[in-house]
């Protein structure tokens, strides 16, 4: 069992870590980011070993491939988490930053200055690089970071996180300012989620739809999340049929457990001669299953009838829906009904059409001509990411640096008293 007076010192250890962070300079916390990225590189060889022994005990499980490459750490892998820490050094400071100032008839000056959010839990399942990407935004941003993972990647996230502390310690900045939950005990969850008496300003969740869902109803603080990415590729009539093929493709099966593979393709009836057959047989012969309405299995003998419920459903697997609608007015419909708000993209030629997909799909993330492979904060310019959200107050789609940040009013004046 999760001892609970241990969580809440790490609450504790972390407030005060956070203090210190929202007053370092722009150059020593980029100074720990590099450090941090030396470290990740000194420790490869480790790191590699201890998550290849959690990777061979994940396969004795029963569970999918796309969660196994979730929490596979190859050198390319860890080089590019050592390459992500230094991107983010390299990233402007969002702290201090002046949003707004304005003067008052009394003569009073008032400024909007964004600041750290506090203490960030950020809590996760199988991917071990979330807490090197979680860590150093958290830092960067003037945040304190708690860390949670999965019992799946625990040893690869410690080791993680250790190099971060040495990065941060190298810079005279508190190690506790990133700090891993010492277990995968679901109570310790169950005490993040409760604020850890006080000290976690925010939580961020990052993993399946259960978790996202019991975060979503037990937390008692403030939470940046999605809980599904049921993400749409429509192809109007005027899509050119090589770029659709192309982009149906990578959307679907570049990397088939990351919330911006795409679940659903809809086809415009209009462009199916064109586009409908083609985009099946790509998929299908890329070893995607197809599931499919009565014109998608008229088209190809190899798609499986779609029931009701596929039309909803985040695979996070080689397989996809697959649908045929009456131009962008029904694609939209069937976005609306049955998307979850997170990503969904429009291949045409007709800028009109574009638009209208832009400006009236209620999702996070709108895209023309474009995989929505691209619904990654690092795409996105923003360095890594702590994770997409679908909600509107705040911070919505790819949550970065300036995401982790909010504003207070600094309020100077020369002895104003109020009538």
């Amino acid at each position: 069992m999760v001892n609970a007076s241990a969580m809440q010192e790490l609450g504790l250890k972390a407030r005060k870590a956070a203090g210190v962070l929202a007053l370092a300079s722009t150059q020593q916390k980029n100074a720990a980011l590099m450090a941090m990225a030396k470290a990740i590189r000194a420790n490869v060889n480790k790191l590699i070993a201890v998550n290849a022994s959690e990777v061979a005990a994940a396969k004795t499980k029963d569970l999918k491939d796309s969660f196994i490459d979730r929490l596979v750490l190859t050198t390319s892998r860890v080089e590019a988490m050592a390459k992500g820490l230094e991107d983010i050094a390299g990233l402007p400071d969002p702290v201090g930053t002046m949003l707004a100032e304005w003067t008052r008839p009394n003569g009073m000056k008032i400024s909007r200055i964004r600041v750290p959010i506090g203490v960030i839990g950020i809590i996760f399942e199988s991917r071990p690089n979330v807490a090197a990407d979680a860590g150093a935004l958290c830092m960067k941003s003037g945040n304190a970071a708690i860390l949670r993972g999965g019992s799946d990647g625990f040893q690869s996230s410690t080791l993680i996180v250790e190099a971060l502390q040495q990065g941060l310690e190298a810079a005279g900045l508190p190690a506790a300012a990133i700090q891993m939950a010492p277990t995968t005990d679901r109570a310790s969850v169950g005490e993040m989620l409760a604020g850890l008496g006080g000290t976690i300003d925010l939580i961020v969740p990052r993993g399946g739809k259960s978790l996202v869902a019991r975060v979503q109803a037990e937390a008692r603080v403030p939470v940046f999340s999605h809980l599904e990415g049921i993400c749409h590729v429509y192809v109007d009539k005027s899509a050119n049929p090589a770029m659709a093929r192309d982009i149906v493709l990578n959307a679907k099966m570049r990397r088939t457990g990351v919330c911006g593979s795409a679940e659903t393709i809809l086809i415009d009836r209009a462009g199916a001669k064109s586009n409908l057959s083609p985009i099946i047989r790509t998929l299908i012969d890329s070893g995607c299953e197809v599931r499919g309405d009565a014109e998608a299995q008229a088209a190809d003998a190899r798609v499986k009838p779609a029931s009701e419920a596929d039309w909803s459903t985040e695979y996070l697997d080689a397989i996809v829906s697959l649908a045929v609608v009456n131009g962008v007015d029904e694609a939209m419909a069937h976005i609306a009904k049955y998307g979850s708000q997170h990503t969904d993209a429009i291949i045409t030629d007709d800028e009109e059409a574009a638009q209208r997909f832009l400006n009236e799909v209620d999702s996070a993330i709108v895209l023309h001509n474009a995989s929505t492979q691209f619904a990654d904060g690092g795409e996105f310019g923003f360095g890594a990411e702590i994770g997409i959200a679908t909600g509107k107050l705040h911070a919505r789609g790819p949550v970065g640096l300036e995401q982790l940040t909010t504003f207070k009013y600094q309020v100077r004046g020369s002895g104003q008293i109020r009538s």
